[in-house]
C-alpha cells in the first residue's frame, strides 16, 4: 500500500495494527514503523529509543490541531527512520534533553513568578549539562526550588477557594505537558546510560516537579488575564524550542 506522508494525521495513543489510512489511526512512532516496513509498533527498531520516548509522550498530550502543527508527518517520519545509533550517541542525545529541561524549560516557568527572576538567570547561566556538570546543576535547582517555596506569592493564593487552586493546577499541568516537559522527562526515564546516575536523575526530577506548581500560583487571583496570556506565550515558546531540540538531538551522529 502507498500512503502519502503529507496526508498523514497522527492520533493519540496506541492503535491496533490494521490497514493504515493516515487519518489519525496511528501515532507518530507507529507511523515510523509503518513507513520503515517494520512490524506494527510504537517502538520501532529503526528509531532512537530516547527520541521515540519523547515523541510518544508528546504525541499523546497534544490536541489534534497542535499535533498537526508541530509534528507534520512528512517532516519528521523520514528523519526518525534510521535514527537509532550507538550508546555514545544516545548518551549525548539524552544529555541534550536534560540540558533543555534545566536551562530552557524550567527557567521559562520561573519567569512567570514574581521574585524568581534571579533563579531563572542562575539556571540559564549554568554551563551545558553533562555528567561532570550535573551535580552543580542539581544544587542550583534545589536552591531555586527552596526560593520558590518561600517566595512572597499573591495573598490570593492563600485565600483562594480549593476549586480555584485545583483549576489553576490543572491548567498548569496541561500547559507543562503541551510544552513538552513530560515528554522530555519520559525520554530521560527511558535512558539506560549516563543520565541514570543519581545526580542527573535528581536534577531532572526537581525541574519537572516545580514547574506546574509555580505557574499555578501565578494564575490564582489574577483577574486581568495577564497570567493566562503569559502562560500561553510560554507554552508556544517552549513548543518551538522543543522542535529545535529535536533537530539538535537528531543531528547527533
Amino acid at each position: 500500500m502507498t500512503l502519502d506522508l503529507t496526508a498523514v494525521r497522527f492520533g493519540r495513543g496506541s492503535h491496533l495494527p490494521r490497514l493504515a489510512t493516515g487519518d489519525r489511526d496511528m501515532c507518530i512512532m507507529e507511523a515510523v514503523a509503518f513507513f520503515a516496513s517494520e512490524t506494527w509498533s510504537a517502538s520501532p527498531l529503526c528509531a532512537c529509543p530516547i527520541i521515540s520516548a519523547f515523541l510518544r509522550s508528546w504525541n499523546d498530550t497534544l490536541s489534534d490541531d497542535d499535533r498537526d502543527r508541530l509534528l507534520p508527518a512528512d517532516k519528521w517520519v523520514p528523519r526518525l527512520i534510521g535514527s537509532r545509533s550507538n550508546a555514545a550517541v544516545e548518551e549525548r542525545r539524552s544529555y541534550l534533553i536534560l540540558d533543555w529541561i534545566v536551562r530552557v524549560y524550567t527557567p521559562a516557568w520561573f519567569d512567570l513568578v514574581p521574585g524568581l527572576v534571579s533563579q531563572a538567570a542562575a539556571l540559564r547561566a549554568l554551563p551545558e549539562i553533562d555528567e561532570p556538570t550535573a551535580q552543580n546543576a542539581r544544587n542550583v535547582l534545589w536552591s531555586a526550588r527552596e526560593a520558590a517555596q518561600n517566595a512572597p506569592y499573591d495573598a490570593a493564593w492563600d485565600g483562594a477557594w480549593y476549586a480555584e487552586i485545583e483549576k489553576a493546577r490543572t491548567t498548569a499541568r496541561k500547559a507543562v505537558q503541551d510544552a513538552a516537559g513530560a515528554a522530555a522527562w519520559d525520554a530521560i526515564e527511558d535512558t539506560q546510560w549516563g543520565v541514570t546516575v543519581s545526580a542527573t536523575r535528581a536534577t531532572a526530577q526537581v525541574a519537572a516537579r516545580v514547574a506546574a506548581e509555580l505557574v499555578a500560583r501565578a494564575l490564582v487571583g489574577n483577574t486581568d488575564n495577564s497570567a493566562q496570556a503569559a502562560l500561553q506565550s510560554t507554552v508556544e515558546t517552549l513548543q518551538q524550542s522543543a522542535l529545535d531540540l529535536l533537530d539538535r538531538v537528531l543531528a547527533q551522529q
